[in-house]
């Protein structure tokens, strides 16, 4: 490619990345009339723009119950294995409770809780009048505290994946853990947390409609003299709520198994879309290959007869099954484009192991971070100016071709950041102007390289090449483990961490492009004749 096409390339790239960088600068008719200048310019974080600031409390004692329920079960499937039928377990709040009706059931009984059970401290309370021994089992302190941090880890990720999910369009949003026991949310550029966003546990359920009535009064009326069959539970369907209520009126009952047919584990990916047939929004879904083979064999073997999906318990929609479903479905039930979305996020990450409060909400003003901009913009270019200065007194022409690539550097920065919608928090502005500092070192080491080889006695445009050759391994070996760094700290780092680590790593790929490329190019331009003699550096 021959120097003036090089030259033409470069230039092209710059502008494009400038009038992407830039563009937030225009009107919004000018923008919108554009293709090329992206809607959205580069996003600002929670410490620049202002957003929502909340305060979660998960319910981390019903991770206990849960864990007890779960114990519960297990021990139930032992002791119709091991022959113990007539014995009775009670889960109460963070206690389970066994009642053997025979007292060598109880024997077994203790026997098999010292031997397999060893997560539970067991207290034994001795019948009256030759009745069997009773046990009251409590998880150990260690255990419990277990427990609870496995539940408050899974929270913290599964709030991450629903606010940070690409269909929300919150980015650099902060979830963390706050004290032992809660959870701090920030999100930019809102002005409150989507409440279902942080509240609904997400327990998707698919069960086969037994019964249905009006009410749940009316269905009970029609089993009033056995009573509902057993393994069975009522489940109510509601209508949106009107005005301030909390939920809205009931509009069917159904009677379903307990026991879900298949859950929502089984889920691969869930998303909203509109259906132009029926002229609303729905929420598909598609399952792994063995909740695929699950589904299959369920609708295959009840065509006709309506599947109840429960969200949470309540039941969302009860559609009737007309042939065999096997990867994908529909969640119908009158959503709005929001109300989908907001469902297809939280199937998409998963359920809530437990319930959620929210404790705190406030909204965070911005003026603090136009402050915080104006200083960071005047620090950057203070800091520019110094360096463009210094370069361009003691490398002479050539410190100006470095200040000529510090400043293609920086609007390269912004551009590339802008298109890839990345957002600038505070430390990120940090990272900016580290970025100014460091920039003008690769600069620096090839200016040295070519003092070295004019002292050596070569030509101008010999040692020009001579010592951008030398240079390169030395710029981008020190580059790339500082890029690593910033990897490693994006990786692992969350919100305003991420930031930095952000404009750190772009800001790194743009210096070496600005040194090795658009410097090199300069000097090609001027002393870019054969014979030139002398060399201002």
């Amino acid at each position: 490619m021959s120097t003036r096409a090089r030259v033409f390339s470069v230039l092209a790239l710059v502008g494009l990345l400038a009038w992407a960088g830039f563009g937030n600068f225009f009107d919004r008719a000018q923008r919108e009339a554009s293709a090329l200048i992206p809607d959205n310019a580069l996003r600002l974080g929670l410490d620049l723009r202002g957003g929502a600031h909340v305060v979660l409390g998960p319910d981390l004692e019903a991770s206990v119950t849960n864990e007890l329920a779960r114990i519960d079960g297990v021990l139930t499937d032992r002791f119709e294995t091991d022959g113990i039928t007539a014995v009775r377990t009670i889960v109460s709040g963070q206690e389970l409770r066994i009642q053997p009706s025979a007292q060598s059931d109880a024997d077994k009984i203790r026997t098999l809780l010292d031997e397999d059970f060893g997560v539970l401290q067991v207290n034994e309370e001795s019948g009256s009048a030759g009745a069997p021994t009773q046990f009251r089992a409590t998880l150990l302190a260690d255990e419990a505290d277990a427990v609870r941090e496995r539940a408050i880890q899974q929270v913290l990720e599964v709030l991450r994946r629903r606010i940070n999910d690409p269909q929300t369009g919150i980015a650099e949003s902060v979830v963390t853990r706050q004290g032992e026991s809660r959870v701090l949310v920030q999100i930019p550029g809102v002005d409150r947390v989507p409440e279902g966003i942080v509240k609904t546990t997400g327990l998707l359920e698919f069960k086969i409609v037994k019964g249905y009535a009006e009410t749940p009064e009316l269905l009970r009326e029609q089993f009033t003299t056995a009573g509902l069959p057993e393994g069975t539970e009522i489940a109510v369907e509601r209508d949106a709520p009107v005005g301030d209520e909390v939920e809205g009126p009931v509009i069917g009952a159904y009677l379903l198994n307990e026991v879900a047919d298949i859950t929502g584990e089984h889920l691969v990916d869930a998303y909203s879309r509109f259906d132009q047939q029926m002229q609303e929004w729905q929420v598909s879904f598609v399952w792994s290959d063995a909740g695929s083979k699950i589904f299959a064999a369920l609708t295959e073997a009840n065509i006709n007869q309506p599947l109840a999906v429960l969200l949470d318990g309540d039941v969302v929609t009860a559609p009737t099954i007309r042939g065999r479903i096997s990867r994908q479905g529909q969640i119908t039930g009158g959503y709005s484009q929001q109300g989908a979305a907001e469902l297809a996020i939280i199937l998409r990450a998963g359920s809530l192991p437990i319930d959620i409060t929210i404790e705190e909400e406030r909204t965070i003003g911005p003026a603090l971070g136009q402050d915080s901009i104006d200083r960071g913009l005047r620090a950057s270019l203070a800091g520019l100016l110094v360096i463009m200065v210094f370069v361009a007194v003691y490398y002479k022409l050539s410190g100006v071709y470095a200040g000529i690539g510090l400043i293609a550097n920086l609007v390269m920065l912004f551009g590339l950041m802008s298109l890839f919608e990345a957002t600038l928090t505070l430390p990120g502005i940090a990272g900016l102007v580290l970025t100014v500092g460091m920039a003008v070192d690769a600069n620096v080491i090839i200016f040295e390289r070519i003092r070295e080889e004019l002292r050596a006695g070569r030509a101008p445009r010999a040692a020009i090449a001579a010592g951008f050759q030398k240079a390169r391994a030395a710029i981008l070996d020190a580059n790339v483990t500082t890029l690593f760094t910033a990897i490693i700290l994006f990786q692992f780092g969350t919100g305003p961490i991420k930031g930095f680590a952000v404009t750190l790593s772009v800001g790194i790929l743009t210096s070496v492009f600005a040194a090795l490329v658009i410097t090199r190019l300069l000097y090609e331009w001027k002393p870019g004749q054969a014979n030139v003699t002398e060399l201002s550096i």
